[in-house]
């Protein structure tokens, strides 16, 4: 069975269904998200996870003389995975297919699912994984939150490129609340737009998206005494390595997390966002000292004394050339300290607001393929970006209905968590 067991009027309905999926995935958006097309048979035989290679960021020094400085540059990799199988089940009985119309309303539903699913995968990613963190003390407000990402990321030295915030509705209404005040004057395209369809757009070089649904984030729990060892005997922080030899041979390292040892975990859980005292950050090209405090995540709590976070503290205590090479934050000699306080930043329950430059986030499309003469009728199309729709029905003779589903398989990854964070509203 084949595409030609479907009726003609299915094959419309089909083409119908998928006309208007590509307008509702706001965040597979290619301004956003880089797409990564892949070989599926090599990704078949590599277990449907692949290493993919993260930007060099290279030294520089001065002088003419360069003796010495010819060294290997470190290169980083990040597994990155086909692991999203997402579904959209559903019967068409006999005395459905006595009204056209049923059938047309059933295939229009289940792409808003599949279409909200989708999204909802990019969003998951970004809120779980993004390290950066802007803490807004009142409710949102307009230009000067979007301002306060744009002056992080630039801190850092983000790229320019693809920068957007995805807004909980609640935050992005009031945003537009403030571009539409009256004392803004009409007749201009931004208070207008503001005032008639709550519309923020571009500030402050960063794309706004609203969003029907926001992840929300538990106040941390994490007791305010907790401290961590920084001194450069402690050994608390990472040295970046492409390789390490392990039990089966030479593998692959992800150096986006790292295991930090501190002096209690109770009451901390997996998202919480906290810094260091004495550890800034720096940009990320330059290495100059931001003169803040560099944000870090927890991933996971895996005992009393450890937490895996995100990203790893490269301070180039060690000396190395990895770490001189992707250094993030620096702990000055006389800010080390066996007992360096940990503040927790998310100290209100409340949705987080992602926001990510483009580089940061891979979507990996997959394919699946369903063997002819199997049974099962089948149908599919690739959208634009990439993404595959697979659309297959199978009939029963048990209550003479017949089973569909709309089927899709990718991958979201976060390839570098420091150019993703979060901006939460109404923290103390």
């Amino acid at each position: 069975m084949g595409i030609s067991d479907f009726s003609k009027s299915e094959i419309v309905d089909f083409d119908k269904m998928i006309e208007g999926m590509e307008d509702q995935l706001v965040l597979l958006n290619d301004r956003f998200v880089d797409m990564f097309s892949n070989d599926k048979t090599k990704l078949a035989q590599a277990g449907d996870t692949i290493w993919r290679p993260k930007p060099y960021i290279m030294r520089s020094f001065s002088g003419l003389d360069q003796t010495g400085n010819f060294v290997n540059a470190t290169q980083l990799s990040v597994p990155a995975s086909l692991d999203t199988s997402l579904v959209v089940p559903f019967n068409i009985n006999p005395k459905d297919n006595r009204d056209a119309s049923q059938r047309e309303r059933l295939y229009q539903g289940a792409r808003r699912k599949l279409a909200s699913d989708i999204n909802l995968a990019i969003l998951n990613t970004v809120s779980d994984y993004g390290t950066l963190f802007v803490k807004r003390t009142g409710a949102a407000s307009g230009f000067d939150d979007i301002a306060a990402i744009d002056t992080l990321l630039n801190e850092v030295g983000v790229p320019l490129d693809g920068r957007c915030v995805a807004l909980s509705s609640g935050a992005y209404n009031s945003m537009a609340n403030d571009l539409s005040k009256a004392d803004r004057s009409f007749g201009n395209e931004i208070s207008d737009g503001a005032l008639r369809r709550a519309y923020v757009g571009m500030l402050s070089g960063i794309d706004t998206i609203k969003l029907d649904y926001a992840v929300r984030k538990a106040a941390a729990a994490g007791g305010g005494s907790l401290t961590v060892d920084t001194r450069t005997s402690a050994a608390n922080f990472w040295v970046p390595k492409g390789t390490q030899v392990g039990t089966t041979g030479r593998n692959n390292v992800d150096n986006r997390y790292q295991t930090l040892t501190i002096s209690s975990t109770t009451g901390v859980a997996a998202g919480d966002w906290f810094t260091i005292a004495g550890v800034n950050a720096v940009h990320h090209e330059t290495k100059q000292s931001t003169g803040n405090l560099k944000s870090f995540r927890v991933i996971s709590v895996p005992s009393s004394t450890t937490l895996v976070i995100s990203p790893p503290i490269i301070s180039a205590q060690g000396g190395s050339q990895a770490e001189e090479q992707y250094q993030n934050c620096t702990v000055a000699v006389a800010d080390e300290s066996a007992t360096a306080a940990i503040v927790f930043l998310n100290t209100v329950t409340n949705s987080i607001n992602p926001f990510w430059s483009k580089g940061a986030l891979e979507v990996m499309p997959g394919a699946y393929e369903v063997e002819k003469n199997n049974g099962i009728g089948q149908m599919s199309t690739t959208l634009s970006n990439g993404i595959q729709v697979l659309f297959t029905k199978q009939g029963s003779v048990n209550d003479l209905g017949t089973d569909y589903r709309l089927d899709t398989l990718f991958g979201v990854n976060a390839i570098e968590p420091e150019m993703i964070g979060a901006i939460m509203f109404s923290q103390s």
